[in-house]
């Protein structure tokens, strides 16, 4: 890679570490003389609706000097000759990740609580934003969002699928007779956590950067929240096994306190927040699913781990949507 790239960019003085890789978008480190910047690009393997490098460029152009913190996109590329697949360079933020207990170690009850804050009042901000006033009024198609969130989520269903698990099936019929009527569209990210936000060094309060935007699109808010808070409630502890930054200190405040702080910053109204919760479970299942299958034939294990998770998150997924007719 760092020959190509090098040619590509006219240097031969580029040193270049992976930082993460597997399932999602591959992360590297690219350095050389003054330059300290992030490539991003897809995996070698790649459903037809994932892993989208042009839209994760798009957004943090565009919202850069918007309010929500970004990190700069320095350069593009989207010819796949190059690298085998398209590709972005962005600034490194020098920052923290709160991924673990040991990533908030330095932080008080209050500290905690001004992260959690922060991390709404940014999720806020975003759905805030007119698309328009920043270029984007192009990036998606609000209308029927949610209908098509659930039958893209079906396809992805039927590209990863294993063996029997008829609650997945059950869970999306289900939402789909649920569907609420959506509020007013805004920017999405898809998949905003804790995992997916770089806090700064100097100030461990304040958000230097939202991070991987692969998914974001325009559509209904509230799917962000029900993510988020499917990861800061039980069912996320159960997925990672309680070892979540937020878990190591009571200062980060509970679901209901994150639900409400955002209906205060946002003015949005949560009273459908059960079928979103439901729909973002249903996702992270059909997820975990693609990831067994880029890894069933070259490590069994993780397959297994992985096949064992999904079945867990079907049945879950399913409950939340059972109550949804009650």
């Amino acid at each position: 890679m760092r020959d190509e790239l090098g040619r590509w960019l006219g240097r031969d003085d580029l040193r270049v570490e992976q930082i993460s890789g597997g399932a999602s978008n591959l992360t590297y480190r690219v350095s050389g003389g003054a330059d300290d910047w992030v490539l991003r690009r897809p995996p070698a393997f790649v459903t037809a609706t994932s892993n989208d490098m042009e839209r994760e460029w798009t957004v943090l152009r565009a919202l850069e000097g918007s309010g929500v913190p970004v990190p700069r996109v320095v350069r593009t590329c989207q010819d796949p000759g190059v690298l085998g697949a398209p590709f972005y360079l962005m600034e490194r933020l020098d920052g923290i990740v709160y991924r673990s207990a040991r990533d908030v170690a330095h932080l008080d009850e209050a500290q905690a609580r001004a992260c959690a804050d922060e991390l709404v009042d940014v999720l806020a901000a975003l759905h805030a934003i007119d698309p328009a006033t920043v270029g984007l009024e192009s990036f998606g198609r609000p209308d029927g969002f949610l209908e098509r969130q659930l039958r893209r989520w079906g396809r992805q269903w039927e590209q990863t699928r294993f063996g029997d698990v008829p609650e997945i099936d059950e869970t999306l019929r289900r939402l789909g007779a649920a569907v609420p009527a959506s509020g007013r569209p805004a920017i999405v990210h898809g998949d905003y956590s804790l995992n997916n936000v770089m806090f700064r060094r100097d100030r461990p309060t304040a958000m230097a950067g939202v991070l991987d935007w692969e998914m974001s699109t325009l559509g209904d808010p509230l799917t962000d929240v029900g993510l988020l808070v499917l990861y800061w409630g039980d069912t996320g502890a159960a997925l990672w096994d309680g070892t979540q930054a937020h878990r190591a200190n009571p200062g980060f405040g509970t679901t209901a306190e994150l639900m409400a702080r955002y209906a205060t910053a946002s003015g949005r109204d949560l009273g459908t927040i059960d079928f979103y919760v439901a729909l973002a479970t249903i996702k992270i299942a059909i997820i975990v699913a693609g990831a067994r299958m880029r890894v069933v034939s070259t490590d069994p294990e993780r397959a297994r781990r992985a096949e064992t998770k999904t079945r867990q998150l079907a049945g879950i997924a399913l409950e939340a949507a059972e109550r949804l007719s009650r």
